[in-house]
């Protein structure tokens, strides 16, 4: 599969595996900025993509970064949007948070979307996990 990713300013990154087999290609920051304890933030990316009909991109944390708090958000990238790929970041640590321009920020997985046809119902079929929500399958 080929992805599609135009440069919207010249001097960024592109999308790249940091090793071979990985599942996620690294998204870099397009500029500087300073993540605030309880920030929340869209940080730009510098580049369009062109995501292949059939796919939807998915951003996912870079661990690391995870490790200090700071979480990307609204990580979803339809392969109709054609506008700057830009990453939501979320400070929940109590310190701020350093993004340099070029700084891996994320990463993305190119992933098969399944079409499905929603039908209403009015009874869905027992399970025996029934409703059981939060905490239900216990600590160990």
């Amino acid at each position: 599969m080929k992805l599609k990713v135009r440069r919207i300013q010249q001097d960024v990154k592109l999308p790249n595996y940091s090793h071979k087999r990985d599942a996620g290609l690294d998204i870099f920051s397009a500029e500087a900025c300073v993540l605030e304890a309880g920030d929340v933030k869209p940080i730009p990316t510098g580049i369009q993509m062109a995501i292949p009909e059939g796919f939807v991109g998915l951003i996912w944390d870079k661990s690391g970064i995870s490790l200090k708090g700071v979480h990307r958000l609204a990580g979803v990238i339809d392969s109709g949007y054609r506008g700057e790929v830009k990453v939501v970041m979320a400070n929940l640590g109590d310190k701020p948070f350093v993004v340099e321009k070029g700084m891996k920020i994320a990463q993305i997985l190119i992933q098969p979307v399944t079409e499905v046809e929603v039908l209403e119902t009015e009874e869905l079929e027992e399970t025996s996990r029934g409703k059981k929500g939060f905490g239900s399958t216990g600590k160990y």
